[in-house]
C-alpha cells in the first residue's frame, strides 16, 4: 500500500524576533549585552525566529505540547475533518515538557478528538522524521486508515538567560577565527527557535491538491563508532562518555553543573557531522535507490547554520551528488532552526508557496549531532 501526505501544517507562536530583538525577549545575562550575538548571527544566517514567551511581559505562551497541537489543529486534508478522525497520533521532539508522561500523550490531551493510539520518538532532529516513519508504516500495513506526525520544539525554555551560563571572554575572542564554537552551551541561545509541523498520511491521495507521495525514509545511526556531541541532561566527561544527571550526588550539584542545559562538542561537529551525515552515509542510499542527481527536482536540507551550507554541498560534489543551489529549498533566515520541526516547516512552505509541479522528486536531509545520524527522505508531487 502507498502512503501519501495530504496535508501539512506548521505552526510559529506569537509574532518574528528580529535579531536585534532577541536579546530582550530572551534576557541579558548577568545584566550585560552580549559580546558574541552579532558575530554568531552573521555565521548562521538567521535573520528572525520564533518563541514562545510574551515579548512583553516574559511569560511562556506555549508549552511544546501546546505548539504541536497547534499545528495538528490546523491540518485540513479534506473539508469535514475534525480531530476526532486521527487513528494514529506520533509526535517527535528534541525535548518534551517532562520526562513522564510520553510527549505523544500530552500532545493528544492537548488536542482533544477522541481515542486513538499514540506513539512518542525520543532522539534531537531525528526525533521528527522517526515519528514520521512510524505513522508511515502503520498507514503502509493497513494497520491505521490515516495518520499525523509532528515534530515541535520549545528550544526558548533552555535559552533564557536565567538558564544561562556566562561567556568566558576567551571564548567570544575566538568566534571570529572559529566560527563553529558557536554551538557550544554558552552561544546555543543564539540558534534555536520555537515551533511545530504536523503532516497527514493516507493511503490515497487527496483529489483537490497536490499532494506528496513518500517514495521511501531512510534513517541511519553512526553512534557505533562516533562519541555524543549534542546532548542536555548530562555532562561530558575526558573519555567522552556522558554522565547523566541522575548520577549526580544532589540536585544541587545538578544545578551547579549546568547539566539540565543543551550542549553542543563544537570541535567534534565542526570535523565530523558533514563527513558522517553526507560521505558516509548519502552514497549506500545512492547505490540502494539508484539514486541520480539530475533526477532530484528539489533538496531540502535542514541544517543549523548557513555555515554548512557550503560545506554540505563541498561533500556532495565529491561524491558526485551535487545538485545545483537553485534546487536547494531552506528557510532558515525566516524561520529559525527548530530541530525536529524544521523539516515538517520546510515541507509546508514549499508545498504551499505554488513552486511544485506534479512530478516533482524531493530529497529530504535531516542530520543529527545527538551521537551522529541523518534521515533522508525522497518525496513525489502527485
Amino acid at each position: 500500500m502507498q502512503v501519501y501526505i495530504t496535508d501539512i501544517a506548521a505552526f510559529l507562536p506569537n509574532g518574528p524576533i528580529g535579531n536585534d530583538q532577541m536579546e530582550g525577549v530572551l534576557g541579558l545575562v548577568n545584566g550585560l549585552p552580549s559580546r558574541t550575538r552579532k558575530i554568531i548571527l552573521r555565521n548562521n544566517g538567521i535573520h528572525q525566529r520564533y518563541y514562545a514567551i510574551d515579548p512583553a511581559t516574559g511569560a511562556t505562551t506555549h508549552t511544546n505540547a501546546q505548539l504541536a497541537a497547534e499545528a495538528v489543529r490546523r491540518l485540513a486534508p479534506y473539508p469535514d475533518f475534525t480531530v476526532a478522525d486521527i487513528e494514529l497520533l506520533a509526535c517527535g521532539t528534541s525535548a518534551p515538557d517532562q520526562i513522564m508522561p510520553g510527549h505523544a500523550s500530552m500532545v493528544h490531551g492537548e488536542v482533544g478528538g477522541s481515542h486513538c493510539e499514540v506513539a512518542s520518538t525520543a532522539g534531537v532532529c531525528l526525533s521528527g522524521i522517526a515519528c514520521l516513519k512510524y505513522a508511515a508504516m502503520s498507514v503502509a500495513l493497513g494497520l491505521s486508515k490515516n495518520a499525523v506526525a509532528t515534530g515541535s520544539e520549545q528550544s526558548s525554555s533552555y535559552m533564557r538567560a536565567r538558564m544561562c551560563g556566562t561567556v568566558r571572554p576567551e571564548r567570544a575572542e575566538k568566534l571570529d577565527r572559529q566560527p563553529a564554537l558557536a554551538f557550544e552551551a554558552d552561544f546555543l541561545r543564539w540558534m534555536l527557535s520555537d515551533g511545530a509541523g504536523a503532516v497527514f498520511l493516507a493511503p490515497t491521495p487527496a483529489p483537490d491538491r497536490l499532494n506528496l507521495k513518500l517514495e521511501w525514509l531512510e534513517i541511519i545511526s553512526h553512534a557505533d563508532t562516533m562519541e555524543p556531541c549534542m546532548y542536555a541532561g548530562a555532562v561530558k566527561r575526558e573519555d567522552g562518555t556522558l554522565k547523566g544527571w541522575r548520577e549526580f550526588t544532589s540536585a544541587a550539584e545538578v544545578v551547579e553543573s549546568n547539566a539540565l542545559l543543551v550542549k553542543q562538542d563544537a570541535r567534534l561537529l565542526n570535523e565530523q557531522i558533514i563527513p558522517v551525515v553526507i560521505s558516509r552515509s548519502l552514497p549506500r542510499f545512492i547505490e540502494k535507490y539508484d539514486l541520480k542527481p539530475d533526477e532530484i527536482d528539489w533538496f531540502l536540507p535542514h541544517y543549523s547554520s548557513e555555515y554548512f551550507r557550503p560545506i554540505i554541498a563541498e561533500h556532495m560534489r565529491e561524491i558526485g551528488f551535487e545538485i545545483p543551489q537553485e534546487r536547494w529549498f531552506s528557510n532558515l533566515a525566516a524561520k529559525g532552526n527548530t530541530g525536529s520541526a524544521s523539516i515538517y516547516i520546510i515541507l509546508e512552505e514549499i508545498l504551499k508557496s505554488g513552486r511544485l509541479k506534479k512530478g516533482d522528486r524531493l530529497l529530504c536531509f535531516i542530520p543529527e549531532s545527538g551521537r551522529f545520524a541523518v534521515g533522508y527522505i525522497l518525496l513525489t508531487v502527485v
